[in-house]
């Protein structure tokens, strides 16, 4: 059987690598006020809300799970991530000018400036949960399938709770200004690492014509359903079973807007930036950082087809949960691709770099998921509970509740092994959490009208309708739905919530106006902004750069439609 060939310079590298990261995490600490704990004093520039947004985003659990869809001749899965540029590209036009002038800490927080505090507290429970199981819990997952490789023999509750307290350890002392300074450091840690994969992984194949003169040996074999083109294309026909075009265009761009514009362990990065400028700059960069994604670490999955398909990979010791029994062949568990490439490819030493750098991924996305759902339990809840606390006392606050968080996600992580892949798991979960909320936040901005009741009982109805769907899927009593894909669900689920919000508030009074002065998008707005733009230069100017940004997007797309 052969070894997985970590050499000790290997060890001597992650080794070195996580106790300093955790070091420099606890001096790079902020916690002088509430402000300089949960949003790092607001004085972030744009670079690092831009490298931060990334790094918080291509977590190890993303990196498996992208690699792994490739490998399943699945490369549109890249579409999520192009996406993202879209969807950042509308939210520095439109949102994040509304949450810097608010000064919230918190999304729930400017909900309830726009509705009223019932729905602050349903959402900020809604995202405690979503944080605890899809972000924090899958982080830990992913990080255990690759230390779980490196020491067999360890059970894997032992390796959760080891990466929980390292990940935890600079979180829980030194707050946001910790965690994105650390963001910073395991991004460029994590594209360099990414990258030497790639190029590893094409030397060995033979470059990019090899690659596909192998698809094409393979598809002629039987050995592959799919010819090089269709598992390069992004786009779709209406009957594929992983991502219709209708499912691209309708639930894609809605599931990235919860995401990027909604979601609390995201959006707490650019409440941070020291200005609208440098908040949206930053929201911009992320966007162009998310476009390599497809060549540094989905190609990679679909190069693995090529070397890796008949390759005998019970040297990696990985237990299939549902019998028990090692994983011989890669096609039987898919999560183990990215392991399977490092770990066949890297040389020693880079090995240990690379693996460093995969750790690091899922500490970042660990730790800022901790923060953020502190953020949320010690501002919407404690804070208010107790609203003489002092700015020493939410911090302690903040301070318990990462130590309770990562207790429960610690626990809640190995149930994702009954899901199919890493990258199903995160994507189902996020299609039920995100419709009544985006429903809330665009009907809150666009349509003057929405009051209070429309806010509060869209949220509850919304999630009561896609819990009844839920129930009748999973029974059968709607042939229907047995098969209704999920990214044609999401849409469906946020235009019920949207008319639902709708319906409710015009049968009551209308908001009063405090609740919409200043909350509300208007052309106005984008007239004033015109005036002020224009006395910018080209580089300054975030239209140009977000025009900019769509044409590179662009080209992408269709160069692998």
């Amino acid at each position: 059987m052969e070894s997985i060939g970590l050499q000790t310079i290997d060890f001597v590298i992650i080794i070195v690598y996580l106790v300093g990261i955790v070091v420099y995490g606890i001096r790079k600490g902020k916690q002088q006020s509430s402000e300089d704990y949960f949003l790092a004093g607001r004085n972030m520039t744009w670079p690092i809300v831009g490298i931060s947004l990334f790094a918080a985003n291509i977590g190890s659990n993303t990196l498996i799970g992208l690699t792994s869809d490739a490998y399943q001749q699945n490369v549109a899965v890249y579409n999520y991530e192009w996406m993202a540029a879209v969807v950042l590209v509308l939210f520095a036009i439109f949102f994040l000018p509304f949450y810097l002038k608010s000064k919230v800490y918190t999304m729930p927080e400017f909900l309830e400036r726009r509705y009223d505090g019932r729905s602050r507290y349903l959402f900020s429970g809604v995202t405690i949960i979503g944080n605890v199981i899809i972000d924090t819990a899958s982080g830990l997952y992913a990080g255990n399938l690759i230390l779980k490789i490196i020491f067999p023999d360890v059970e894997s509750w032992i390796i959760i709770a080891f990466l929980a307290l390292a990940a935890a350890a600079y979180t829980i002392p030194g707050g946001l200004s910790s965690v994105v300074h650390t963001e910073v450091i395991q991004a460029v840690l994590l594209i360099f690492g990414s990258m030497l994969v790639t190029y590893f992984a094409l030397e060995q194949v033979g470059g990019w014509n090899g690659m596909i003169d192998g698809l094409n040996q393979m598809r002629a074999a039987g050995d592959v359903e799919k010819t090089p083109g269709e598992i390069m294309s992004l786009i779709r026909p209406a009957s594929d079973t992983r991502m219709p075009w209708t499912g691209l265009i309708l639930g894609v761009p809605l599931l990235g807007f919860y995401f990027w514009t909604n979601n609390q362990f995201m959006v707490q990065r650019v409440l941070s930036a020291k200005d609208l400028d440098h908040g949206r700059w930053g929201a911009l960069f992320a966007g162009l950082l998310k476009l390599p994604v497809l060549f540094i670490m989905v190609i990679p999955g679909v190069i693995a087809i090529v070397l890796f398909s008949g390759l005998d990979i019970s040297f990696l010791k990985y237990t299939l949960p549902e019998s028990g029994e090692i994983c011989a062949n890669l096609a039987d568990c898919p999560n183990m691709t990215y392991p399977v490439l490092i770990y066949k490819l890297l040389p020693t030493g880079i090995l240990g770099l690379v693996i460093a750098g995969l750790l690091a991924a899922m500490s970042s996305s660990i730790s800022a998921t901790l923060n953020s759902a502190s953020t949320l339990i010690t501002m919407d809840f404690v804070s208010k509970i107790k609203p003489d606390m002092g700015s020493k006392a939410l911090v302690r606050a903040g301070q318990i509740a990462t130590c309770v968080l990562v207790i429960l996600a610690a626990a809640w992580a190995p149930m994702i092994e009954s899901f199919a892949s890493l990258w199903e798991y995160l994507q189902l979960v996020l299609a039920y959490i995100s419709p009544p909320i985006v429903a809330a936040f665009v009907v809150g901005l666009f349509y003057k009208r929405a009051n209070a009741n429309g806010g509060f009982y869209g949220l509850v109805l919304g999630y009561g309708t896609i819990i009844l769907f839920i129930i009748l899927q999973q029974t059968g009593a709607v042939p229907a739905f047995e098969n209704f894909h999920f990214l044609l669900q999401v849409p469906m689920f946020f235009v019920i919530s949207c008319l639902l919000n709708i319906m409710v508030s015009n049968m009551s009074a209308a908001p009063a106006a405090e609740k919409t002065d200043g909350m509300i998008w208007t052309k106005k707005i984008y007239t004033d902004e015109t005036a002020e733009l224009s006395a910018l230069p080209w580089y300054k100017n975030y239209r140009i750069l977000s025009i900019l940004l769509l044409i590179v997007t662009a080209i992408i797309v269709i160069w692998f439609r």
